[in-house]
């Protein structure tokens, strides 16, 4: 895999020319910056991609903070360590905006990855179709990340509801407890299949079931004809995807301005 080029490509196809990642967002380009406005406040929001220099970024950055202030919403301004200008993380921080941590931006060739399922005894894949299933995609996800879920619950109702084809989610189960959880989104016109989530219950950690997820996922992006699959990778996963095929191309943080 050419590494740069495929790195251009998801700058022009997920960034600079995103599709809205859910049903009402709104995607705008306002001078050189391309920003999301999701429908209501439990969608995401935020500033993709920027192509702005050390003349023109004070400026952009007053004018996306003037915007989602005039809505009362918390945006992320989605940082890639290439973009510019070189000290533009400075300069959001400068602004009032806290960096959460670091990201790998992963990507592999959807047929170079495996797509065999190992399952440890006893735990089953329940794909995610509808309420109830999202209850339990959202308890898996806040006991592996101990972290609050209304918001990816409110996200993936609406896609069950609104845009069914764009997304699929699948719960790993031990019996009757949710103990992994995990979506492929399917962004429109694009060569690229998002994974999200994957997170795993303290407990059940170690045994494969991270792995098997992607393999899920692979297999459904493959039947889908989906050339790349792109993953936003923690410390912890960076490792798994990269035993996997998964190439590290740069690193991501997301900056973060409150209401």
């Amino acid at each position: 895999m050419d590494g740069e080029a495929v790195l251009k490509t998801f700058d022009r196809q997920l960034r600079r020319d995103a599709p809205p990642d859910g049903p009402g967002a709104r995607i705008e380009r306002v001078g050189d910056v391309v920003r999301q406005t999701a429908a209501d406040g439990a969608g995401w929001n935020g500033v993709l991609w920027s192509d702005l220099d050390e003349t023109s970024a004070d400026p952009a950055i007053a004018e996306q903070m003037r915007h989602f202030a005039a809505l009362k919403r918390e945006f992320e301004w989605k940082l890639y360590t290439h973009d510019r200008p070189a000290d533009l993380g400075d300069r959001l921080r400068a602004a009032g905006f806290t960096p959460e941590p670091p990201e790998a931006l992963m990507i592999a060739e959807v047929e170079d990855l495996p797509t065999r399922i190992v399952l440890p005894d006893g735990v089953r894949l329940l794909p995610v179709t509808d309420a109830a299933g999202v209850d339990l995609m959202t308890r898996a996800h806040d006991e592996a990340f101990g972290t609050d879920g209304s918001r990816i619950h409110h996200q993936v109702l609406a896609r069950l509801r609104d845009a069914p084809e764009s997304m699929a989610a699948v719960v790993a189960m031990a019996g009757d407890v949710p103990v992994c959880a995990a979506r492929i989104e399917f962004p429109p016109g694009s060569g690229f299949a998002s994974l999200w989530g994957g997170g795993t219950a303290p407990a059940w950690r170690g045994r494969g079931i991270y792995r098997a997820l992607i393999a899920h996922r692979a297999r459904i992006a493959a039947e889908r004809g989906y050339r790349w699959l792109q993953v936003d990778a923690s410390d912890a996963s960076r490792p798994i995807l990269e035993r996997l095929g998964f190439a590290r191309l740069t690193t991501t943080v997301p900056y973060v301005s409150g209401p």
